[in-house]
């Protein structure tokens, strides 16, 4: 039993002392940002029925960047717009998109896992939202809308070059403190850089902007720190248990069946926001080569989108035709979507 404790004390200490504070914390002050600064119904208003398909489904696609949600927080959203009188197509597209391109999750993912699977799960994430997202709108094509689609304005905006200021420098300092420079070195870019944010801050956004930043921020921190520092801790102990080998047999190759057994247990398995990278990196081993690159994507793309818990929610809201579809086309994409990266990584 001491074995299994000072295994997940162990496996706690790792990632709070290699990635919280050069990655995570600046991750949350960029997630905050956007959620305080980027007007949610400047994105869904764009979710409606008439809007023309090559607007909606990439603004459905991206949307996840303004959310930092899991399969079971983005259901109250997709609800909302679903029942406004939203397309099918952009409602799933945003429903897949939310957890799968969520900001944090993604900077997370490269960071821990490797940039070139964070950046495959957000091009994957991307492209297989808007694919799911016309497929379902063309299995279901005779399906009008519920009602009619409103959302109110977002307001007026601040010039652009502000805004993306803002956020470049917020990114630059994520990029820069993760990095492997010197902290001689990274240390006064970093703090230049924050001077530079402390300016924009004071001169170019109100005080009621900056505390909308400051609590979104905090929100996001508050809700997700917890869950994933007890997360971390009980992959470590699961870890002990059944070590990563366990998994090699099934998971440790890119063939077809390992791909789908990875996007099936995402199906089934609920993981809250970033505990998806402790549990593929740990517990399935593909930091130490135990799991193949193929399955840990597959895994990483089905895993966050949908879960036992959300699809039960999803068939009361939509039906169990359409859940049912919904749920096998993720599997199917997670399956080809890994093994198409198995083959490139390999």
């Amino acid at each position: 039993m001491l074995g299994a404790l000072r295994s997940g004390i162990d496996g706690l200490i790792e990632y709070v002392s290699q990635h919280t504070l050069t990655c995570l914390i600046p991750a949350f002050f960029i997630a905050g940002a956007i959620a305080a600064f980027v007007r949610k119904e400047a994105i869904l208003k764009y979710f409606g029925p008439h809007t023309r398909k090559y607007i909606s489904y990439p603004v459905a696609s991206i949307s996840g960047l303004v959310l930092a949600v899991c399969s079971c927080t983005i259901l109250p959203l997709f609800t909302g717009i679903y029942k406004k009188g939203s397309g099918l197509g952009p409602a799933i597209t945003f429903l897949f998109a939310g957890p799968g391109i969520n900001v944090l999750a993604i900077i997370y993912t490269a960071q821990v896992l490797g940039y070139d699977i964070g950046i495959a799960r957000a091009i994957a994430a991307i492209g297989m939202s808007m694919l799911v997202g016309l497929i379902m709108a063309g299995l279901f094509r005779n399906e009008r809308p519920k009602g009619e689609f409103k959302l109110p304005s977002s307001g007026e905006e601040k010039p652009k070059w502000v805004i993306l200021s803002f956020f470049s420098l917020l990114i630059l300092i994520l990029v820069i403190g993760a990095s492997p420079l010197d902290w001689l070195v990274k240390l006064p870019m970093v703090y230049a850089l924050t001077l530079l944010v402390a300016y924009l801050a004071i001169y170019h956004f109100e005080r009621d902007e900056i505390t909308d930043w400051g609590m979104e921020t905090w929100d996001l921190a508050k809700k997700i720190v917890p869950i994933l520092l007890v997360g971390t801790f009980a992959v470590g102990v699961l870890a002990y248990f059944l070590p990563p080998e366990t998994f090699s047999p099934y998971l440790g190759d890119n063939s077809p069946s390992a791909n789908l057994l990875a996007s099936i247990l995402g199906t089934i398995l609920y993981m809250p926001t970033l505990l998806e990278v402790p549990i593929i990196g740990t517990t399935f081993g593909y930091s130490t080569g135990a799991m193949a690159a193929g399955p840990a994507l597959a895994l990483l793309l089905s895993g966050p989108t949908i879960s036992a818990p959300s699809l039960v929610v999803l068939g009361r809201i939509m039906g169990v035709k359409k859940t049912v579809a919904y749920a096998l086309l993720v599997v199917l994409m997670s399956t080809v979507a890994g093994m198409i990266f198995g083959a490139l990584a390999g």
